[in-house]
């Protein structure tokens, strides 16, 4: 039985006669429109009349040859809808939206720069020894500054490695512009640098410094001064900053405030009468902090009128913009559209965008003396080596009249390790990961190598073994992209009877024994100055691992009734071959350490090698002193054994030093029983098939290559 015809099918045959070709719109229609409906869609004005003109209505044409009551019925439901339409676009344009709020407070906070002058800025940067809670104290003046929302999720809120927040440590310096309102009633403009505390990331205090005027000396209340807090001291004390002493943790239970504050006058001679004591975990006298810095800190020196003087103080890759630069403006001012020359390359640019950190990249219409804040250019600058720290920009045509800044000294690297992928067939993949981590880790050098046993990598240099350790971490967690490290190794200086230097950081290159030229050559390895402070009752243990590591004592100091600064000369190779391990272990965690160049001294090195049936396994072959040959020859065959599966034929396994073989481990091969089927067998009998088998193991032995597996070696370079 059919049904009454639905909807659908009354509304096919009135498209049909719409679209009709000679379907016209009545006049009745038109006659009837309202004018004021007219204006309301925005009809366009007659340019003679100045009245708007009427166009059809579509609405109009497509109802005209409906039945009445289906034609009322969508001319009702249109009209409704063009009702909501518009209620709906009213109540839109007048309510704010997000876009509008964060346009209104950048636009506020543009408005509340501008009014500061250069007398009420301040830069100053936070530093302490590793884990003194620098970064703790950085989160806390960022919340007491308004800068960010107080929360209990605001923990290394500046650091933004994930390797940094895993560890609890600060790799990179990170910086921040806060706005405080002083007891005064006035507001003061606040850059704040949060350093690194480790020693190996020293040349990101060093470039700190140069972009502030004072520093924060974060001292620990439970451990007191400690190895990097004294080498902090002195680096800022000769940049000429001015230091606060600030005493952090003073609500542990084992803080001894008062011993601290005797240590701060005993060994830096400090005026202890302005300290500020806070717990930056809890909050306890956050609020005294900043007061402290504005009284007693300088303001930066500069002149907005003098031409452009910008110094790059650090800098960064991004995917989309480029090189992003960290400067320090101290004349002039900067914007985006002006056209930049750099000191040292002579390139010149056009500025994309300057802004702030706050704590996240905040555009601002410009940067002026006094300020610190980052730069791009457009188009961007593509090669992270254009971006040599310390360079000089000004703007173009002032190169004669402005005076370039000193510059930084470049770091060198000071350990070097070779890196192989686990597999070789990963070998792309895994340069494209190194090769973005080295964009944005200027300090690291890069340079291809090859190894017989596990085929081509590369040859890295790092500033310590830290420094190796968060590199490896970053591949992985960044990049998920494992891969087998060598022992860390130091460079080596020849010089050879000629008078020709060469410099080797790969031991492969070392010239063998029988090098003729080698013989008569003089060789240099290099040296630091470690500085160990301890408690008094480990020292006897401390100073027998610093002479076994061929250390020569060159002073040794009590700045309290139970600390000690004892000053070693080492050489480098001792201090990477985890020195700093067997010091923590010795004194219950309680020693630090600090080192710093020390130059090159005469040295009685030589090549060792690791032999595997006679052919040199080069990924573990080192450079190390005459008299580490003996420990390190046994422990090399002896690990190198318990990795290394057996073969069909019998496995030598030696280390050499140059011609003299230093130890010996052999790996007995797989034996078949062939005097199992002999049961009363005659000896003549037996011996003959010993001798056969013995005969087919020298065949073998002599064509037969042994096979390494790649997790062998993976087992055997692991600590």
């Amino acid at each position: 039985m059919r049904g009454a015809p639905g909807p659908d099918a009354l509304m096919r045959p009135c498209l049909r006669l719409c679209l009709q070709p000679r379907c016209r719109w009545p006049s009745a229609a038109l006659a009837s429109s309202s004018s004021s409906a007219w204006r309301s869609r925005g009809a366009p004005f007659s340019s003679s009349t100045g009245n708007r003109l009427l166009a059809p209505d579509p609405q109009a044409n497509a109802h005209a040859g409906l039945p009445s009551r289906l034609r009322h019925a969508l001319s009702s439901s249109s009209s409704s809808s063009s009702e909501n339409l518009g209620r709906r676009s009213y109540s839109t344009a007048t309510a704010p939206g997000p876009s509008t709020t964060k346009e209104s407070k950048a636009l506020a906070l543009e408005q509340r720069i501008a009014a500061i002058p250069l007398e009420r800025f301040r830069n100053f940067c936070i530093v302490a020894h590793i884990d003194h809670g620098k970064s703790t104290l950085s989160d806390r003046l960022l919340e007491h500054t308004g800068t960010i929302s107080a929360g209990d999720g605001n923990k290394q809120v500046l650091d933004k490695l994930d390797v940094e927040r895993e560890r609890g440590i600060t790799v990179k310096a990170q910086t921040c512009t806060m706005l405080y309102r002083h007891r005064d009633g006035l507001d003061y403009l606040l850059h704040l640098v949060d350093t690194p505390g480790h020693v190996d990331f020293r040349a990101e205090v060093t470039r700190s410094y140069a972009s502030c005027g004072g520093a924060l000396l974060l001292v620990d209340a439970s451990q007191g001064i400690q190895a990097q807090t004294v080498a902090n001291f002195y680096l800022a004390f000769a940049q000429g900053l001015t230091l606060v002493p600030v005493v952090n943790k003073i609500d542990l239970a084992s803080a001894d405030v008062p011993r601290t504050l005797e240590q701060l006058v005993d060994v830096f001679e400090l005026d202890v009468s302005n300290v500020v004591k806070i717990s930056a975990k809890s909050g306890q006298g956050i609020g005294d902090v900043l007061p402290s810095v504005i009284e007693h800190m300088p303001a930066p020196v500069g002149d907005e009128t003098k031409p452009l003087r910008m110094l790059l103080v650090d800098s960064w890759y991004d995917t989309f913009r480029g090189v992003i630069l960290l400067v320090r403006i101290f004349d002039g001012r900067v914007r985006a559209g002006d056209k930049l020359v750099s000191f040292a390359t002579g390139n010149e640019y056009t500025v994309g965008e300057v802004g702030i950190q706050y704590p996240g990249p905040v555009p601002q219409p410009m940067l002026r003396a006094g300020q610190v804040g980052y730069i791009y250019f457009n188009p961007g600058m593509r090669k992270i080596q254009d971006a040599k720290m310390g360079d000089t920009f000004t703007t173009v045509g002032s190169q004669d009249v402005v005076a370039p800044y000193p510059g930084f000294e470049e770091p060198k690297p000071m350990v070097f390790v070779a890196a192989f992928p686990t597999d070789q067939s990963l070998y792309q993949k895994l340069a494209d990961s190194i090769g973005q981590l080295v964009l944005n880790d200027r300090s690291v050098t890069l340079q291809k190598d090859h190894s017989e046993a596990l085929g081509a990598g590369w040859r890295l240099g790092f500033l310590g073994s830290l420094h190796c350790s968060v590199f490896q971490d970053r591949l992985r967690q960044e990049h998920g992209a494992d891969i087998i490290i060598t022992e860390p190794s130091v460079p080596t200086k020849i010089v050879y009877s000629d008078g020709k230097e060469v410099i080797v950081s790969n031991p492969a290159h070392f010239p063998e024994s029988d090098d003729f030229r080698a013989g008569r050559a003089t060789l240099y390895e290099p040296f630091v100055t470690a500085t160990v402070t301890l408690p008094e009752e480990y020292l006897g243990r401390v100073m027998e691992i610093c002479e076994a590591a061929r250390g020569l004592q060159k002073s040794l100091e009590f700045f309290s009734a139970k600390q000690v600064i004892l000053k070693y000369e080492m050489p480098t190779a001792s201090l990477v071959d985890d020195l700093f391990g067997r010091l923590k272990g010795s004194t219950k965690g309680y020693a630090t350490l600090d080192y710093e160049d020390a130059g090159w001294r005469r040295s009685d090195l030589i090549k060792m090698n690791l032999l595997v049936n006679k052919a040199p396994v080069d990924a573990v072959a080192r450079v190390v002193h005459t008299s580490q040959v003996d420990r390190l020859g046994r422990l090399w065959v002896t690990k190198f054994k318990e990795h290394v599966d057996r073969q069909m034929f019998e496995v030598v396994i030696q280390a050499t030093a140059g011609r003299r073989i230093v130890a010996r481990e052999t790996l007995k091969p797989f034996r078949k029983d062939v005097l199992a089927k002999l049961h009363a067998s005659d000896i003549g009998r037996r011996r003959k098939l010993l001798d056969k088998q013995k005969e087919g193991r020298k065949r073998l032995r002599a064509v037969g290559n042994v096979v390494i597996e790649q997790s062998a070696f993976q087992k055997f370079l692991s600590k």
